[in-house]
């Protein structure tokens, strides 16, 4: 009844007070950016969103677009500037998904949209992921961000599509809150920002879908 009925009010409702309320920070932080990336300040992006459908992401950007002498972007880590460390860290480069939030293409708690790459990637358990549209945060997110492997991020999405509540929201977004102010999970364990999906190994294809 939640999912079907009142959490896409709930959202458009929430994303829209958000929006007025932070609307002096967006601000802010769009004039800010446009000195500090030397032009456009928001990065948009073609991400999946429920049943598949694309659509365009836009955030905050926290890198450069430094190409090497053949015309290849640096690695991340490289183009990833002190003030979108900032932004990272807290979490203000994602405010502009508030308008995705709007339109509908998003929810405030669901999985999180990735790259469209990945989709001829995902076995049958992880392509459920798309069943619902994606989120600002989500259950993954509280459980590690950018820390846990893409395994495990996957398991706690299909975990909370399988759960979702009222109740279950509103403890994920509680927890979110926490987690952002201790700037907990914003790189993986090998990379500075998000390492790239490759596919889920045979044996543990075998093992999620059994």
């Amino acid at each position: 009844m939640y999912s079907k009925y009142f959490k896409r009010l709930l959202d458009f409702v929430l994303s829209l007070l958000a929006i007025i309320v932070l609307s002096p920070v967006l601000l802010a932080l769009t004039v800010i950016g446009a000195f500090a990336m030397k032009g456009n300040p928001f990065f948009a992006q073609l991400r999946p969103g429920k049943d598949e459908k694309i659509f365009k992401l836009i955030k905050f950007r926290t890198m450069t677009c430094e190409k090497d002498k053949n015309g290849e972007l640096l690695p991340d880590d490289v183009r990833l500037t002190k003030y979108g460390k900032f932004l990272r860290s807290t979490s203000l480069d994602e405010l502009p998904e508030l308008f995705n939030i709007l339109k509908g293409d998003m929810s405030i708690v669901g999985p999180r949209p990735l790259l469209v790459q990945y989709l001829p990637l995902y076995n049958e358990q992880q392509k459920h992921r798309h069943d619902v549209r994606p989120g600002l945060t989500g259950f993954a997110q509280v459980k590690g961000r950018n820390g846990v492997s893409f395994e495990e991020r996957f398991k706690f999405d299909i975990e909370y599509i399988q759960n979702i509540s009222l109740k279950t929201d509103i403890a994920i977004i509680f927890k979110t809150v926490t987690i952002v102010l201790k700037s907990e999970g914003i790189s993986s364990n090998t990379s500075e920002t998000m390492e790239y999906f490759t596919g889920t190994p045979e044996e543990e294809k075998e093992t999620t879908s059994v």
